[in-house]
């Protein structure tokens, strides 16, 4: 796995491509998502009666196979740094949440991953349906201190079936450059659960945009961050430090991607 440097990243595409041809990729994407979703949506369902191992083996599929489309029709690639910290055994994952393509990439990079997403999803078709074999955390986001105790409750019997637990701590996907305020939910589940938190960052938003059909050529720098211990620490100083570090790194990021897009000369 190669290590990302920050003071040599790729810029973010080599060059502007014309508008149609952002529209052709976009769509050719787009295409081949939604019909791998539902022979893959289809497939988990029917296989409703497999162990979990072997329909979350086939969600990953699903999840490779998009991440590779994506790099043929609009080349879109990744790099990753902090390989090294993803330990051995089930951790909480918090993420930045900027696009769609994290979900991908963490669903297919990781182990078996707990997803803690709003219920609503669930209701899609294919999607919805084989997202709730893989036994996500689906809460109301309406229900407030509710909602956290589901977290906790569920993340506990989660993480003790060794199923590792994914959240995106700001809630919602948000544009480059904008933060959010990080929801308590993980905080509490690692200070109650005393299992450590695995942050990371990336800017998946600078080329597939969180509204947006178009998708930017480019290379993702995806950093997975040492793991911040929960024992002997509140919810509180939890979700400080790990806010802390997510957002130091987007900024470290940022930096090098525009001292990597400047002209040579300058």
């Amino acid at each position: 796995m190669n290590d990302l440097r920050f003071d040599s990243l790729p810029t973010r595409a080599v060059a502007k491509p014309a508008v149609v041809e952002l529209w052709v990729r976009s769509l050719l994407f787009s295409l081949g998502m939604l019909l791998s979703t539902v022979v893959c949506g289809l497939a988990i369902v029917l296989g409703f009666a497999l162990p979990f191992n072997r329909r979350y083996r086939l969600s990953q599929s699903w999840s490779r196979f998009n991440i590779w489309w994506l790099r043929v029709t609009c080349r879109i690639d990744y790099r990753v740094s902090g390989a090294e910290h993803i330990p051995d055994r089930p951790v909480i994952v918090m993420a930045k949440h900027q696009s769609t393509w994290e979900t991908l990439f963490l669903q297919q990079y990781l182990q078996p991953t707990a997803w803690v997403v709003k219920r609503e999803l669930l209701w899609l078709p294919f999607f919805g349906w084989a997202l709730k074999l893989l036994r996500p955390i689906a809460i109301d986001r309406r229900a407030g201190s509710s909602a956290v105790k589901q977290v906790i409750r569920q993340g506990i019997e989660h993480l003790r079936r060794g199923q590792w637990i994914l959240i995106f701590p700001e809630g919602t996907r948000t544009a480059p450059g904008v933060r959010k305020r990080y929801g308590m939910g993980g905080a509490v589940l690692a200070a109650r659960s005393r299992c450590p938190i695995l942050p990371v960052a990336h800017n998946a938003g600078e080329f597939w945009p969180r509204r947006g059909f178009l998708k930017r050529p480019g290379t993702v720098q995806v950093v997975f961050g040492p793991l911040i211990a929960s024992e002997g620490r509140s919810p509180q100083e939890l979700n400080w430090m790990t806010e802390t570090w997510i957002e130091t790194t987007m900024t470290r990021i940022g930096r090098a991607a525009r001292a990597a897009a400047r002209p040579a000369d300058e």
